[in-house]
């Protein structure tokens, strides 16, 4: 089964890309195919060397497990409106398009937006 998550909210500060990472994360773990689009403030989790306070999570190291085994796709339009170069992401993650996301979309067997 391919499993498409589509996240919009940014790193930190709300627990939706949060939320939908762990979900990502444990559906890879069950042999299920997993692409996460990261779009609008959500390609702020693709952002290599994130700081965090001792037992926070962090979003980096979600991003790079998933990465292991699926695609992590960042929206380049999101990235240049923040400032976000291709050489600042997480390992494993990688600059995409509306384009590639709609092909994800339509290849997909479910598609949850967070």
């Amino acid at each position: 089964m391919h499993v498409l998550f589509i996240l919009n909210d940014p790193a930190y500060g709300t627990e939706r890309s949060f939320n939908g990472l762990r979900l990502a994360k444990t559906l890879s773990r069950k042999q299920a195919q997993i692409t996460v689009f990261l779009m609008a403030d959500a390609v702020t989790c693709g952002k290599r060397g994130q700081k965090v306070p001792e037992g926070f999570y962090n979003l980096e190291l979600m991003l790079r497990a998933i990465a292991r085994s699926g695609e992590v796709l960042l929206c380049g339009t999101c990235m240049d409106a923040r400032g976000l170069r291709d050489e600042e992401l997480v390992e494993g993650a990688r600059r995409s398009t509306m384009d590639e996301l709609a092909e994800r979309t339509l290849a997909a067997d479910q598609v949850l937006v967070f």
